[in-house]
């Protein structure tokens, strides 16, 4: 058995189909209420507003948080990966470089004595590599500098939201 419903400004009655729900245009954009809607909201909306308002908020400071925390962790990751290749290549040279120059100078001096000379020599050279690096690896700022920033300004507005 159909049920039936009338028609909005018409007085017909038209016939009602559970299985398919009746299609209604979408809400329009919510705007600012004047000062005449204020008198007339109600506190439960006002406070759904607010709520809808700050969840709002709250999701986008979220984003901009994942947003500013993705960036410098590809910063960092960037800087560890130069560390971590720079070990490498740092210990495949001195390894084999290590062995070139220790035949090299076994030939005019003590071969423990050129082993000892060409262990200092790479020392030098991975001091050098772990400084840069470990500079470049400061610069990282895992603090959400722009996050921080909009969440006081939030929170000023919040406290006077006049001005």
């Amino acid at each position: 058995m159909a049920t039936s419903y009338r028609g909005p400004g018409t007085g017909e009655a038209r016939p009602y189909a559970p299985s398919s729900p009746p299609v209604s245009a979408p809400p329009p954009p919510s705007s600012p209420p004047s000062t005449d809607d204020l008198g007339q909201a109600s506190v439960g909306d006002l406070i759904g507003e607010i709520s809808s308002d700050v969840s709002h908020l709250v999701r986008d400071e979220i984003e901009l948080a994942k947003a500013e925390i993705k960036q410098e962790s590809t910063k960092a990751g960037k800087a560890v990966g130069m560390l971590g290749g720079a070990g490498y290549a740092g210990h495949v040279v001195m390894l084999f470089g290590s062995l070139a120059v220790v035949f090299a100078l076994a030939n005019v001096m003590d071969p423990a004595w050129a082993a000892l000379i060409v262990t200092a020599l790479w020392a030098v050279a991975g001091a050098v590599l772990y400084v840069i690096g470990r500079k470049r690896l400061k610069t990282v700022n895992v603090k959400p500098e722009q996050t921080v920033e909009t969440l006081k300004e939030d929170a000023r507005w919040a406290r006077h939201p006049t001005s």
